[in-house]
């Protein structure tokens, strides 16, 4: 079954200030878009192949096209418009089982995104940040991926795009300000379905 490129679920500005709607236009139209047309065109090429060299010579872009179709697609979900600009429920955390998670791990929000962002901007090139939950003891742990590798040693709770095009037509060479500025559109209700989820299921 053919990838499809998502619908997001809300308008392209919605989540202005913090992340410009230039950016999510061309994010999500451009660059996810060439992610689900490349990985289309490599699982078409694998389902013709006719020896393992052939079907071995596919893994890189079935890999990189998969990887990043599935990190947007979450990555879209992953956000909401911001409830500092009365637009929606984006930076909240409400109290509730992730709030306590969190609590329990870091002691307080504010230490989770210190730790998550300076984690996230040491990152070397392309990647990603996410906050998963170690499917072992069911604890919320923060882990990076390269370029876009998906994340699959934890569920995903929260995942931030750290490649230059989610942020560099607004933040330049600054990751730690965009860091600093998407906690304002993280949907955390979103994020505690997936928590909920995965500490009753541990499902990879």
């Amino acid at each position: 079954m053919s990838a499809t490129l998502p619908d997001l679920p809300y308008a392209y500005d919605g989540l202005e200030p913090y992340i410009s709607r230039q950016i999510m236009e061309l994010h999500h139209k451009k660059h996810h878009q060439t992610y689900v047309n490349a990985l289309n065109a490599a699982e078409a090429a694998y389902a013709n192949t006719s020896t393992p060299k052939e079907r071995i010579a596919l893994q890189a872009a079935l890999k990189f096209n998969g990887g990043g179709h599935i990190n947007h697609s979450l990555f879209w979900k992953n956000l909401a418009p911001s409830h500092s600009e009365g637009k929606g429920h984006g930076g909240v955390l409400k109290d509730g089982p992730l709030k306590e998670a969190i609590l329990a791990k870091w002691g307080s929000l504010e230490k989770l995104k210190k730790e998550f962002n300076a984690t996230t901007a040491g990152i070397q090139g392309s990647g990603w940040g996410w906050v998963g939950v170690n499917p072992v003891d069911k604890r919320l742990e923060i882990i990076t991926t390269a370029n876009q590798d998906p994340l699959l040693s934890h569920v995903p709770i929260i995942g931030v795009d750290i490649w230059e095009h989610a942020f560099y037509l607004q933040y330049l060479n600054v990751k730690v300000d965009y860091l600093n500025a998407i906690w304002n559109v993280i949907d955390f209700e979103e994020a505690e379905k997936r928590f909920v989820e995965a500490v009753s299921a541990a499902k990879l």
